[in-house]
This record gives C-alpha cells, structure tokens and sequence, in this order.
C-alpha cells in the first residue's frame, strides 16, 4: 500500500511537473491559458511540447494520441510515433507545440448528425489545456494520452466536451456577478465540480464470451431468473470476494498512478454488482477521469478473466447500474457555495444559490430527462432501483420549511441539527443530518451539493453537467441582473424578493416523499410535471423552442449543433434498439430454437419408448411435450413479427417516426420474443442449453 501511495500521480503531467521544466514566464501563460484569460502563443506551445515530451519519453513513451470523446459515449484516440527522420537519415523523437496543440480525424465517421457529410472527412482535435496530459502503460509499450475537443473543419462541437467547457466558463462569470453582490471582491473562478459514482458488473469471461447477446449488445436479451436474486439483501456492502478485491486492487493501483484519487469501492445490491467512487474534481477533469475509470476497469478486468459490464440494464430482475452525478460550485478559494454553514437561515448566499437550483430545475426539468436519454437507461429507469422519469428535487424537511418560510412570512419551527446518544460507550455521539437521504429522488440536496441519480452508468458526466450549467447559470444571470440594478439600501429587499419569488413559482418541483409511489404519480400530473418514460420523446426536447433560445443565448450549443446532436443520438436510439432486435432473432433461431427441437424429440422419443409405466407417466410427458412445442411455436411466431418490424423501422425516412416505431414495435417485439425463450430455458434440459444461465453469470466469479 505504502508503495501504491507513492506512485500517486506518477503517470500524469500535473503542473508541477510543467512548473520544473518551463520558465516562469511560461507556466503563468499556460495557467491564464487554462482560465481562459488568454490563448497560448505558438513560443509557449513549443516549450511545453518539449517539457510534455521530454516527460513521457522517460516513461518509456513511444507514441502518442489525441483523445477524445465523440457523440458515442465512448472515447477515440489515434495514435502517432514521436520518430521522425533526419537528413542523416537518423531517428530522432520530436513532438511540437503544433503536433501538441492541434490533430486530426474523419469528422465524417463519427456520428455528426449531418454535420459533415461522407466526403467532408476534416476534423480537428483541440487540446484542453484544463485536462492533464497522461501515459497508459501496456504489455508492449507506453503511449501519452493528450485529453482533447473534437470540433469540425468549420469549428462544430461533435463531442462531449466543447459543451461542457462552455458552460463552465458560463456559469463561472454568472456566479461571480451575483457573488460580487453579495460582497465578495476577492474570488476570480468559480469552478463547477463533481464527484461521479461509477456501478458496474462482473462476469467471468468464458461466460460472457458464451453469450452473443452479451457481446453484442451488452446486456442479456434472454434468460430465466436465478431461484435467487438480491431478495436478501446479502450482496450489498456484503465481503467482497478474494478475486474481487484482488481486481479491485489493481483497478485503484492504476487509478492511483494517473492521479484519480479512487476512494471508495464495495459491493452493490445486485448480485456481482459493484461501485467505484473518486474524490470530487472540476467537472471537465471529473469527465476525462470517469472515462479512464470506465476503461481501467474494463482493461483490468480482462487481466482477471473477468470482463465488467457496463451496460444499464445487464440482467432483468435485478438492479441496474447508474452513475450518480454529485454537482455542486465552488470558488478558486476553496468555498462551496452550496454549504449551508452553521446557520442556512441566515446564509443569504447559500440561499440565493439553491432558489436558482430550485428555479432552474422546474423551468428546464426536460432538459434533464434527455440528458439521460438512451435505449439503454430506458431499461433501468422508473424501476424501484433508480428514479423514477419525473423530475423533482429532494430539499429535505428543513431546508423546505427555511425557504416557505422566506416565501410566505411564515415563522414555522425549524428541527436543527442536532447530538444524537446512541448511549453505547464505545460509540461517540455525532452530528445528525438536517435531512435524511431520498434515493427515491432524479434530484436531491445532500448537504453541499445536489445527487443527480437518473444518468446510466455508461453515460458520459459531461453531457449532465453541461445541461445542469446551462439552466442554474441562466437563472444566476437573472438574479445578477435584478441585484446589480439593487442600491445598497435596497439589495437585503430585491435579495428576499428573489428567493422568495422563486420558491413560490417554482416549489411545485420540490418533493420530499417516497418517488416510487401511485400517489406521486397522480400528484406530479396535479402540479403539471410531465413523465418522458421513453428516450424517443424525451431526445426530441433538445429541440423544443426554449431550449433551443437558452442552448443559443448562453453559448452551450448554436441551434444547428443542437439538431444535429438530437438526429446523432436518435439515429443511435434506433440503431441500438435494431441490433438488439437482430441478435435476439439470430440467437433464438440458431441456438435456443435447436435447443428446443433437440428436447421435444428426445421427450417424443422418451414416450414412445416408455408406455410401459402407464398413462398417467405417458399424460405427464405429453404435457410437457405440448408445452415445449407450444414455446417454440410461439417463438417462431415472434420472430417472424420482429422481423417484419425491423424492415418496418428501417424502411421509415422520417427520424421522428423511426424512433416511435423503434419504440412501439422493436422494444415490444424483444420483449415478447424473450418470452418463449426465457420459457425454454425453465423446462430444457440443461444437457440441450448451452448458455450460461443467470445464476452462472450472477453467482460465479
């Protein structure tokens, strides 16, 4: 451990390690760089291009690569030597500001939405100079890692991360106006942070490489449930099996090594479930890292002969896996402004910051829900293991009661904080909770930030994080402008007009109660909040009018960039629901229908050959027989029909349409296609079933 600890950050270029290679003058542009305040000149770049190289070439670094996250959810990187040629025909390693600064890639192969057509290939790999460079270290060599933005030849986003550094500096200048308000004259940034809890699967991998569907699409389109779930609760925090944390180990060894400071790990609720959660970070650098989280773990747990999951909605019947978003805002001083301190009654700011909060959930709650927009949390979503598809935030009993009483003149009692004895003497007393936790809630307060619990764990945090930037910094630029008009003796007034104000029009989005129940369901239709249950819906808010006016005003995304991304994941909705489709068909066709048929000659074989033991032996058999023919009759039925509707669904030209039927027809057509095969495997004997079973995959590593 003591050896692990000391390898903390040895595989990332952090600035310290540019501050000893580089002039002063030099590392102060690039810090100035990285706010924004200035563009790095081409002298700087070289320098630092050397510093880089020079750095990693130590290492053991032979190539390196631009890396970048396209509209996959996924990343990309391509991969270039440091050797070049000299006119003596020596090699030598070089790396320049421009190789360091600017690459490029077919803009025109990754999904665009329609940006670029096939034969406008051009696009361009931008450094982020925000993101620390970083080396991955494999069997056969060492490769640098240069985190980038993906634009294209006429300066489009086409990644996940251009968005997300918008509204960064977006909300970072809204939340200064209105901090410069309120009195503080000193702060210059403030930063959006996040802290990303990653859930994830393990499988061995000869069973995962047993099961197409798994490889395939990530997730088991078919398969009867274990005599055994998560019913007891005995996974969940459970002892972590030797092979497990063997893995684990070295995931956070890795993780350690590239400066992510991987800090807790333990066991889900599901069966062979797990989480991994880092410490907070600025929330572009909390993306890059949740996305070397991702691969480290997929890499490492191929090492093991495991291979992780990462998928939604792996297994039916058991939890599925999402990644919870903790955002919050802090200034370069290290101040949280979403901690209440000791007294949030008093605490103007704290209040003013959560009523924006409050404000701007309720104005732009669609914008959260296509935020999580995908086939595959589809799966997991609205289930009592994840929220439910309506919006709402969790404030807690106490902060309620704070801000209706600001609202409404009110002087109802507030239950502080308070000791609890737990009057056993080994156990100290602690501090108890202004609220209790809402797992229940898309949206909650947690003491100094707010839980967005809806994105799958699959998801990119870049993609929730920009949207949540973009609604909190319009309402901030509100409020900025309403206090900015405020004279000193006014400002305490305008100041308890806005949280007031606020929390009377928009409270309808607060609830403290259980999201899983009938009633909040009749309640949420009363206070007109709208439940997007489906992606192909809820994708097509990116384009509603106001959101298209807020994504313009404030910089996040132009109107074309905005449409493009919605045709780009409704295209991939469509796309994944259809290879879903395909492979349930080829498995149930070229594996469970033989399967099947093997079973029902040997019973047919079995009776003919055993009449002997009478009818009631002979009535049994048949009964059996009937039903194992009955299933493979009505799966024949259901393929032919997900067939037809495949063809349905490609053959549709409008996108609106396709995603529909994909959702009416595709979605509905797996599910009943699963039913004869989930059926088969009850009753087929195992000889004759050549699929790891659900307790194979969810109880065996």
């Amino acid at each position: 451990m003591e050896n692990a600890m000391k390898s903390f950050g040895e595989n990332v270029f952090r600035d310290s390690n540019l501050k000893k290679r580089v002039s002063k003058d030099v590392f102060k542009e690039f810090k100035a760089s990285q706010l924004g305040k200035t563009e790095l000149s081409k002298g700087a770049a070289e320098v630092i291009a050397n510093a880089i190289k020079d750095w990693a070439t130590k290492r053991g670094a032979t190539h390196y690569c631009h890396w970048f996250q396209p509209l996959t959810d996924l990343t990309a990187e391509k991969h270039d030597s440091f050797l070049e040629p000299t006119e003596s025909e020596e090699l030598i390693y070089k790396f320049s500001g421009k190789n360091l600064i600017k690459g490029e890639s077919d803009a025109s192969s990754f999904p665009n939405g329609g940006l670029r057509s096939t034969f406008e290939a051009r696009g361009y790999t931008i450094w982020d100079t925000s993101s620390y460079p970083f080396i991955r270290e494999n069997k056969n060599g060492v490769t640098l890692y240069i985190p980038t933005a993906f634009i294209s030849f006429t300066g489009e986003a086409l990644d996940k991360k251009v968005p997300l550094l918008r509204t960064m500096k977006y909300i970072s200048e809204q939340s200064l106006r209105v901090l410069r308000v309120l009195g503080n004259k000193t702060s210059e940034h403030v930063f959006n942070t996040l802290g990303v809890e990653q859930e994830y699967f393990l499988v061995k991998k000869d069973m995962f490489e047993a099961r197409d569907d798994l490889l395939l699409t990530g997730r088991t389109l078919f398969g009867a449930s274990a005599p055994k779930g998560q019913e007891l609760s005995d996974h969940y925090f459970g002892k972590i099996k030797e092979k497990v944390i063997n893995f684990m180990s070295d995931v956070d060894v890795e993780l350690w090594k590239l400066g992510i400071p991987s800090k807790t790990r333990h066991n889900e609720v599901a069966p062979n479930q797990f989480e991994v959660a880092p410490l907070f970070s600025v929330a572009n650098l909390a993306s890059d890292q949740n996305q070397i989280i991702m691969e480290t773990i997929e890499k490492t747990a191929l090492r093991h002969d495991l291979v992780a999951l990462l998928h939604e909605k792996p297994f039916a019947g058991v939890n599925g896996s999402g990644k919870h978003n903790n955002w919050s805002l802090a200034t370069d001083e290290g101040k949280n402004l979403f901690s209440p301190g000791k007294d949030p009654k008093t605490n103007t700011q704290f209040l003013i910051f959560v009523a924006a909060v409050i404000e701007a959930v309720d104005r732009y709650y669609p914008m959260l829900r296509y935020a999580t927009a995908t086939a595959t949390n589809d799966h997991r979503l609205g289930g009592h293991e994840a929220p439910p598809t309506i919006i709402s935030i969790f404030l807690g009993d106490e902060l309620t009661t704070i801000f209706n009483n600001i609202a409404y003149k009110k002087d109802a009692p507030v239950s502080e904080s308070s000791k609890v004895n737990l009057s056993v003497d080994v156990l100290p007393t602690f501090n108890m909770d202004a609220g209790d936790r809402n797992r229940t809630s898309p949206f909650a307060f947690t003491g100094n930030k707010f839980e967005f619990r809806m994105p799958g764990s699959s998801s990119t945090p870049a993609t929730t994080a920009a949207v949540i930037n973009a609604m909190v910094g319009k309402v901030l630029s509100e409020y900025a402008d309403k206090l900015e008009k405020a004279t000193e003796k006014s400002l305490p007034k305008v100041i308890n007009e806005i949280i007031a104000n606020s929390y009377k029009k928009h409270h309808r989005i607060i609830f403290n109660g259980n999201g899983y129940s009938d009633e909040w369901v009749k309640e949420a239709r009363k206070r007109g909040l709208a439940s997007e249950e489906a992606s192909n819906t809820a994708l097509r808010k990116m384009i509603d009018k106001d959101v298209l006016e807020l994504t313009q005003e404030i910089g996040m995304l132009s109107e074309q960039e905005s449409i493009a991304r919605y045709n780009a994941y409704a295209e991939r909705y469509v796309t994944q629901l259809s290879i879903e489709s395909r492979t349930l068909i080829n498995i149930a066709n070229k594996n469970i229908l033989p399967s099947g048929i093997k079973f029902a000659n040997l019973l047919a074989d079995h009776i003919e050959k055993n009449s002997k033991y009478g009818k009631a032996f002979i009535k049994e058999q048949e009964e059996l027989l009937k039903e194992v023919l009955a299933n493979i009759t009505a799966l024949r039925k259901e393929v032919k029909s997900l067939e037809k509707e495949i063809n349905r669904v490609k053959n549709e030209s409008k996108l609106d349409k396709q995603t529909d039927l994909a959702k009416e027809k595709l979605v509905t057509g797996l599910e009943a296609l699963r039913v004869p095969c989930d059926n088969l495997e009850k009753i087929v004997d195992e000889e004759f079933w050549n699929f790891p079973t659900y307790t194979d995959l969810l109880f065996k590593l």
